[in-house]
């Protein structure tokens, strides 16, 4: 049976730990507790005994018998001194170790319990407040699409409005935010109570070519909100000839939709919208917006992402209060069965019950009234799809990932033992082997073989960060249910592998059989990959291709996306695979020009295009990555975006000068590349020890690292740093002057690529692990999700 301390320290919230019972420290006091009795225990029996070893000598006389009277008369005037003066307080009496332990207990409980009761409080009046938020915000979404599609409804009747005598007056309100008594936030006002435009509408003389208009309008005053830019009694007899009655609706005055530019379609949308506010000449507040189809879905989609993020904070917080409770009364009975203390015990535990955290229902009613609105306006009333986003099942564990794993890595290591022997037999690998050949198959399989490296890497800190319970979905914001395990990204580095080996293995069997076209073998692979990535089938990790390509989408076209963290910390990884970009490069050049049907691969090398294209792909992902601090600086106005971006400017200077060096090398060059690429060395470690990974902080308890640790053994930090430090300074190897052969500068370049995808996994974990513990610092459990309409104020 696993003991609750294991339990509870692998339940709690990571990000929420700091506020959860400190249950160690209260049980080392308790094991104080017993220690201290069992002392006491022993010092009173321990003169008992020798009294009845002196009783006992009267039947039978031992040499040592004088010896222990004597010792056991003396022993207790020796220690009552100490005693006296260790375990008395300040009015003189004698406190006995154990009585001021359950004191220091019972202390130590109350703070705990302080610390518990406040922190819920919090929590709970801030999701209160979201869930009253929410509620607004989605009384006005359905007011509004009520509006749009009774406006529909006008456009499609206005053909018949000659052959109609009249209208209904009045319009039924929406019953999907009906007043429920059972629901603790449902404070939706009525028709009677927000009917304060009914006179109005009665006195307003509506011409037969504005009725529907005014009515859409009028049964929008009903529920409370109010309208500018539409004709009024005057404008309307004007406008009701020429049509423009039922023109274009537009937001309430005192409400707009905000909806965030995180693309270029939303940006240019939100410009657009400007524009036209701006230049409308009927008077009417620049605030308010035009309602549209397009706008209303995108505020529809951040109420339904607002509901589902409180929904799961609520479910944290039940969490948090269920486990607090077990907590406390685990504790409790231990320290019951050591100190004996039932009174005070039973007084302390009817305190715990009392308490908010314990005796609060408001969470529960939150919940369920989030899980009845959720159902009913996004899930079409079907509990089990509103289930489905609210509460996403995690996958379920397999062991036939970790067999597959075994299998295709097996496959690899058998098919490379193979064409390592294959190639042995044909030479190809001599100095005098197939040039043609090497080139191919050297980019080919070194632009797989980083892909496999970096998943497998990738696996490793899936596997670290679960370890040591970073929460990785959170940060990055991917879906639990959908997110990758370390052993996907390992099945996929494995498959990977002995994918390509076998390709490898099949080009040169047919190569020495002499098939002509032998080299479309790597080309047909490059397309059969492409085509998986893109497939739009539900194979092969389907949500995570995906959002791959949605995160390359962003960063391709930085800064027209809104940069989130996934964004950054992918645009991250392409900076350390630029020679995979360059062998993607040469792969695209030789086969979709045809080049490998008479194997003229030097029109790929030799081409200035191809250098000068070379040239733009080394330092491509440095400016997307500067694209997207820029873009944060905007959004954030935090200097240290614009710092961030220096590092990459810097970072593409230096691969400049070293770009021109190889064109001209001359010592001048040399001195140019040494400074440059220093100079952008000093400043790319100095921005992963002290802000990317939070080391060097003053004053810390722990030597050049920061006070808090996930691991443990801190030589492995120190280590990691020699490490980062040690690969950083890689580019050292471009200006010595070694002479290799071509072979070799193929196997040199090919390692050196390999550790700085190595050192990007070192990075990776220390990253995510200060992020991490900043969450942990300001207790984000949950993320923010910005609501979409905003009250305007009004005179």
């Amino acid at each position: 049976m696993v003991k609750f301390s294991r339990e509870y320290e692998a339940s709690i919230i990571p990000e929420w730990k700091g506020a959860f019972v400190d249950y160690k420290c209260l049980k080392k006091l308790i094991k104080k507790i017993k220690v201290a009795r069992r002392d006491e225990d022993d010092s009173t029996t321990a003169p008992s005994d020798a009294d009845a070893l002196v009783a006992g000598a009267a039947g039978g006389f031992s040499v040592l018998d004088p010896v222990r009277a004597l010792a056991s008369r003396f022993a207790p005037r020796v220690q009552a001194p100490s005693e006296d003066e260790e375990n008395s307080d300040s009015s003189g009496e004698l406190v006995r170790p154990a009585a001021k332990h359950e004191r220091e207990f019972l202390e130590k409980a109350d703070e705990e319990l302080h610390k518990v009761n406040s922190f819920y409080a919090a929590q709970e009046a801030e999701l209160l407040g979201r869930g009253e938020a929410l509620i607004d915000q989605l009384r006005i979404l359905a007011d509004v699409k009520r509006i749009l599609a009774d406006h529909a409804a006008s456009r499609r009747a206005r053909g018949h409005l000659s052959r109609t005598r009249s209208m209904p007056a009045t319009a039924p309100l929406s019953p999907q935010l009906s007043g429920s008594g059972r629901y603790l936030l449902s404070g939706l006002a009525s028709p009677q109570s927000m009917s304060d435009g009914s006179a109005e509408l009665q006195q307003a003389q509506m011409t037969e070519g504005a009725a529907v208009a005014d009515e859409v309008m009028a049964a929008l005053e009903r529920n409370g909100v109010s309208f500018v830019g539409l004709p009024g009694k005057k404008d309307a007899k004007k406008d009701g000839s020429k049509g423009r009655g039922a023109g274009a609706l537009q937001m309430p005055a005192t409400v707009r939709i905000d909806i965030p530019a995180t693309n270029p379609g939303r940006t240019a949308l939100k410009v657009w919208e400007e524009l036209v506010n701006v230049l409308r000449k009927d008077g009417a507040d620049p605030a308010a917006a035009f309602v549209h189809r397009k706008k209303i879905q995108h505020a529809e989609k951040n109420i339904r992402d607002a509901f589902m993020a409180l929904h799961r904070g609520l479910e944290l917080l039940k969490k948090f209060s269920s486990l607090n409770v077990k907590a406390f009364t685990k504790i409790l009975k231990k320290f019951v069965k050591v100190s004996e203390q039932q009174r005070a015990t039973d007084l302390f535990s009817q305190k715990v019950k009392r308490s908010s955290f314990s005796t609060s229902d408001k969470v529960l009613q939150l919940a369920d009234e989030v899980e009845s609105l959720f159902m009913k306006h996004f899930a079409g009333n079907d509990r089990m799809v509103a289930m489905k986003y609210l509460k996403p099942q995690q996958p379920r564990s397999t062991h036939m990932i970790t067999f597959l794993v075994g299998l295709f890595t097996g496959t690899f290591v058998s098919l490379f033992i193979i064409y390592a022997i294959l190639a042995h037999v044909s030479g190809i690998f001599a100095s005098a082997g197939n040039t043609t050949y090497m080139e191919v198959v050297y980019h080919v399989f070194s632009m797989f073989t980083l892909i496999s490296l970096h998943c497998f890497l990738y696996g490793c800190n899936l596997f670290m960060w679960k370890s040591t319970r970073i929460n990785q979905n959170f940060i990055f914001d991917f879906a639990p249910n959908t997110a990758l395990t370390h052993r996907d990204a390992f099945l996929m580095s494995a498959s990977i592998m002995c994918t390509v080996v076998a390709a490898l293995v099949i080009n040169l069997c047919l190569r020495n059989a002499g098939a002509s076209h032998a080299n479309a073998v790597p080309g047909a692979l490059i397309v059969l990959s492409t085509g998986l990535l893109v497939c739009p089938f539900n194979v092969f990790y389907r949500s995570t291709r995906c959002c791959f390509m949605r995160v390359m989408r962003n960063i391709i076209f930085s800064p027209f996306y809104k940069v989130l963290m996934v964004d950054f910390f992918m645009a991250d990884q392409l900076t350390s695979q630029i020679p995979l970009l360059r062998h993607m490069e040469f792969a695209a050049c030789y086969f979709m020009a045809g080049s490998f049907r008479a194997n003229p691969y030097e029109t790929c090398t030799n081409s200035q295009n191809y250098k000068h294209l070379a040239y733009v792909i080394s330092f491509l992902p440095y400016y997307w990555r500067a694209m997207q601090c820029l873009r944060r600086y905007l959004e954030e106005h935090d200097t240290n975006q614009l710092a961030n971006a220096g590092k990459y400017v810097s970072a593409m200077v230096a691969a400049a000068v070293r770009f021109k060096y190889h064109a001209t090398p001359t010592p001048f060059w040399v001195w140019m590349v040494l400074i440059s690429s220093s100079g952008a060395t000093v400043y790319q470690l100095y921005w992963d020890f002290v802000k990317d990974w939070g080391f060097f902080t003053p004053k810390s308890k722990n030597l050049w690292l920061r006070d808090d640790l996930i691991i443990k053994n801190k030589s492995i930090y120190y280590v990691s740093m020699v490490i980062n430090l040690a690969l950083r300074l890689a580019w050292t190897e471009s200006v010595m002057k070694i002479r290799f052969s071509k072979n070799e500068t193929r196997l040199l370049d090919f390692s050196l690529a390999s550790l700085e995808i190595i050192r990007r996994g070192h990075w990776n974990f220390y990253r995510l692990e200060n992020e991490h513990l900043n969450n942990v610092g300001k207790f984000r459990a949950v993320k923010t999700v910005p609501l979409p309409f905003r009250e305007l104020e009004t005179d």
